[in-house]
């Protein structure tokens, strides 16, 4: 037992110690020797674990573990958003429907009258785009003639 009391903690350290410095280009820093005049280095921080942002991330993600939810579960400010935007958009189509029930007769006979003249322009383009064409240049020249021919008379 005594023969496994002077064995290091663990094998990086005892790596360390049997690592020559010489022809190694890295070498080891002076602050292991325990030198009180130098300045020791500090860690650097991770600028994305130091933000706020990711902290706060950091911790609702916690919480969601200890509480057993998984990551699929959204944050409770967004369902609720949704859900009022849901409410929302269904209010809107509500009033909508009232507004087209609440429409007098007047504007009714209105827009059935508005939806038959635009039935009619569609009828009258199919059935000149259905024409022969001869037929289409023949009005065509009519217009032209008629035209020109009272330009010469005025």
């Amino acid at each position: 037992r005594k023969h496994l009391s002077f064995l290091p903690a663990s094998m990086y350290t005892e790596i360390q110690r049997e690592r020559p410095d010489s022809g190694n280009i890295l070498t080891h820093p002076d602050y292991i020797d325990g030198n009180p005049d130098l300045i020791k280095p500090k860690k650097l921080l991770n600028p994305v674990k130091a933000s706020k942002s990711h902290q706060e991330l950091h911790r609702e993600l916690l919480m969601n573990h200890k509480r057993g939810l998984g990551v699929e579960s959204k944050p409770e400010l967004q369902r609720v958003l949704e859900h009022r935007r849901r409410n929302q958009l269904i209010r809107q189509k509500k009033e909508e429907e009232e507004a087209k029930k609440l429409q007098s007769p007047f504007e009714k006979e209105l827009l059935k009258r508005h939806q038959r003249l635009d039935q009619l322009e569609k009828e009258q383009e199919k059935q000149e785009d259905h024409a022969p064409e001869f037929i289409k240049v023949k009005e065509n020249l009519r217009r032209t003639s008629t035209v020109t021919g009272d330009e010469k008379a005025a």
